[in-house]
């Protein structure tokens, strides 16, 4: 079992006897594919456990990663331990409060740490790695096909029960894919949203990044600025860009950095779909209209409105993209 394994691993570690008293507090936090565990010993600073397995190709790369990140300078937990034929790493426990957790915060108060993880971004952008170190596949037009795809099996088919081959060979789409796809010059973290962006003395740090590749820029870029989770209004998205300007002293192209967040939303869609029916967690389904609504009226320069406890998912939809209700007929036919 992957806590048994932890916490022989944090045993070994402290060297701690066998009835030494450990806490063990599951943490659930996206969907990597791993086992994470706060682990606490009794008189000794708590560790962040993680057991990994090999089913998925990137979940391999973690310490790897973290190694290479670390020396280059970039804010991410430090590994205390690790063992590869376990395949177990605690790793420096930097508490429970991501740049999700401030959604609801004053721009003010969310600045400084947008302003720290686009430092980070800045410096991850240009940081080159070993001609021999394995990272994971480029970022390049088959891998965003296969994003598109994802998004057309999950989200299409499965939770709007709809066919999607017409969207498969849809030339926008692919056109999308192409131009995107087209040079991939940065090394890109992949999944750059508040969930994985840790708080800590007031500093940001970097987590869930062994998906590390090569890519474009603007994809972590639009990963953060049209991150669903945060539905950042469109002055806020505003102040976000002029402070990405200000820190990396350069502006995006921004024809791209809009194929960008399409392609980013896309995904987004598509893993929310997967996880909550594949997973059963109805928290992903739950951010569906949201992430929906979020992309409609952002691209219309229009003002977030947020759900209403108090309407049916669909009615949800409805009022978020349009700011009213349509006829009860409308609303029963379409299930977001």
């Amino acid at each position: 079992m992957p806590a048994d394994t932890l916490l022989t691993a944090v045993r070994s570690h402290l060297d701690l006897a066998p009835t030494h008293r450990v806490l063990m507090e599951p943490i659930q936090k996206g969907a990597s594919g791993r086992t994470i565990i706060r682990i606490s010993p009794d008189d000794y600073p708590s560790f962040i456990g993680i057991h990994y397995t090999l089913e998925r190709s990137d979940n391999a790369n973690f310490l790897p990663v973290a190694e290479f990140l670390k020396e280059a300078g970039l804010n991410i937990p430090d590994v205390l331990y690790d063992n590869t034929r376990r395949q177990v790493a605690l790793i420096e426990d930097l508490g429970d409060q991501d740049l999700l957790s401030l959604k609801d915060a004053p721009f003010k108060e969310r600045e400084p740490y947008y302003r720290s993880a686009f430092e980070q971004l800045d410096k991850l952008l240009y940081t080159r790695p070993p001609k021999d170190f394995d990272l994971q596949p480029i970022f390049d037009e088959p891998l965003y096909r296969w994003e598109q795809e994802y998004f057309f099996e999950h989200f299409i088919e499965t939770h709007l029960g709809k066919d999607s081959s017409a969207l498969s060979e849809n030339p926008i789409l692919q056109g999308l894919a192409k131009r995107i796809g087209a040079t991939a010059p940065h090394m890109v973290h992949r999944d750059f949203q508040s969930q994985n962006l840790m708080l800590n003395s007031g500093t940001t740090y970097l987590i869930d990044f062994q998906g590390l590749r090569m890519g474009r820029q603007e994809y972590d870029l639009a990963s953060l600025l049209y991150d669903p989770y945060m539905n950042h209004s469109p002055e806020d998205r505003r102040k976000l860009l002029e402070l990405w300007e200000e820190v990396c002293e350069e502006e995006p192209i921004e024809p791209i950095l809009k194929d960008c967040a399409a392609q980013r939303l896309m995904q987004a869609l598509g893993a929310f779909s997967n996880i909550g029916h594949n997973e059963n967690d109805k928290w992903y389904l739950a951010q569906i209209p949201t992430a929906i609504a979020y992309h409609y009226r952002a691209s219309k320069g229009l003002e977030f409105i947020p759900p209403d406890s108090s309407m049916t998912r669909s009615e949800n939809f409805f009022q978020m993209c349009f700011g009213s209700l349509p006829s009860e007929k409308v609303i029963s036919s379409y299930i977001p």
